[in-house]
């Protein structure tokens, strides 16, 4: 008797959502990213009991028709590859079609969608991965999806959620880094009792930013400029061929001032051709940006996006589509670490001489040849720079002329503000080393 066997649809659907969906925020990723891909302007997110009870996504983008409503819900269907050269060449957030049947299969799920071209929409019901009910109805055009009960069917997999406040927490986030990755588009994130994102559609990052963190966090952060490279930049590349067009990495973002300090990497987002990721490299490169102006034990707050061509960085590595590998990781390294350290650069203060208040600073006319018993007077009246003066070193207590009370054998020792004097002089030399060897590092 053969020991082997083939799963049936409905263990297999439960198998891949142990993979893809992990909690709430799972299945808010996933739908989030099917409505950017659909093309949405406006995408409205609505959950309750911190998403246990029901999550609502509704977006104004291209909708379905009936025949693609029900197709969506077969394993591996999808409208975003043709064939295994697309995925060498990834441009949507979602490929895989996996979404809609592993969430449909630990939850009940309504499907409500109408093509802007079709003349009615359809609702499509699921309930533990069996389709219910399949009818046409009246909808304005886009898609609306209800996930009900999530993981109803699967106790063992609900008891690991954490609380409520814990998974709104979690939804909020995701939400977060998809209104940053996307300032042209609108978000919303609701609740039964409260509002907590409403972000309208603008232009700038910096206007995203100001609008879900405020401006102090907006005044804490240091604009990344947008620097771009090509990535045809070691000797050993091959020649391009006529017409060819190099490959360009381009990075911008915002990252905090030296004086800011996390404790953790929680307030470092990455993004990689707007895809929200998690990457050891982009990671150590930030740290390395901050190498000895931050300590090893405290995180910057950064949010850096990296724009490349789809051939150049492969998002098919993990099953939620979190990690990603570059084709030139130390190049995308290098020149991250150098975008986000120039930008640090700009911030460093830098030394200057205070100008008088009255207007500019006139040349200083060279002051005649002065001893030590005389005093140092440093600036003519007219030189506009602050008066130094250097008394003489009778008014210090230390004698009539330079080492008069320290010949051998006078037995003449200087008074304490003399010795006091001495001391800081001595001191100097020492201080100004340390301070020309800090200035190098």
């Amino acid at each position: 008797m053969s020991r082997i066997r083939i799963l049936p649809e409905a263990v297999a659907n439960k198998i891949a959502a142990g993979e893809v969906v992990e909690r709430p925020a799972s299945v808010v990723k996933e739908l989030l990213e099917n409505s950017l891909d659909a093309g949405a302007n406006s995408i409205r997110v609505e959950t309750e009991v911190g998403g246990k009870r029901m999550i609502r996504v509704i977006d104004d983008g291209h909708g379905m028709a009936h025949d693609d409503a029900l197709l969506a819900f077969e394993r591996h269907a999808t409208s975003k590859l043709r064939s295994a050269d697309d995925l060498l060449s990834i441009s949507t957030l979602g490929f895989r079609g996996e979404a809609l049947p592993t969430i449909a299969a630990v939850s009940r799920l309504l499907l409500e969608t109408r093509d802007a071209n079709e003349a009615e929409g359809t609702r499509v019901e699921f309930a533990g991965g069996k389709l219910i009910n399949v009818k046409s109805a009246g909808l304005a055009p886009g898609t609306t999806i209800s996930v009900a009960d999530l993981f109803y069917c699967v106790p063992a997999r609900r008891k690991f959620l954490k609380s409520d406040t814990t998974e709104l927490g979690h939804i909020a986030s995701l939400v977060t880094h998809y209104a940053l990755a996307n300032p042209g588009k609108q978000f919303v994130l609701t609740t039964p009792t409260q509002e907590i994102i409403n972000c309208p559609p603008v232009e700038k990052l910096a206007d995203r930013v100001y609008q879900l963190f405020g401006k102090q966090t907006l005044d804490e952060l240091v604009e990344i400029p947008s620097v771009s490279a090509d990535f045809r930049a070691a000797i050993t590349e091959p020649e391009m061929e006529p017409g060819e067009e190099s490959a360009t990495l381009m990075v911008t973002g915002f990252t905090s001032r030296p004086e800011i300090q996390r404790p953790n990497r929680n307030g470092i987002y990455v993004f990689v051709n707007r895809r929200l990721v998690r990457d050891r490299l982009i990671l150590h490169a930030i740290h390395e940006a901050y190498r000895n102006i931050l300590p090893g034990n405290v995180f910057p707050a950064t949010l850096l996006f990296l724009e490349m061509p789809y051939d150049e960085v492969d998002v098919n590595v993990h099953p939620a589509k979190i990690e990603v590998r570059f084709r030139r990781s130390q190049f995308v390294h290098d020149f991250a670490r150098d975008a986000i350290r120039q930008a640090l650069m700009s911030t460093r203060p830098i030394a200057s001489f205070a100008a008088a208040a009255t207007g500019n600073i006139a040349p200083n006319p060279v002051a005649p040849p002065a001893s030590f018993a005389q005093g140092f007077t440093g600036g003519g009246e007219n030189s506009g720079v602050p008066r130094t003066v250097i008394p003489h070193l009778e008014e210090l207590g230390v004698g009539s002329g330079v080492g008069s009370d320290y010949a051998p054998g006078n037995g003449a020792r200087p008074s304490p503000t003399g010795r006091r004097i001495f001391r800081v002089l001595r001191r100097m030399p020492r201080q100004l080393c340390r301070a020309r060897s800090r200035l190098r590092t």
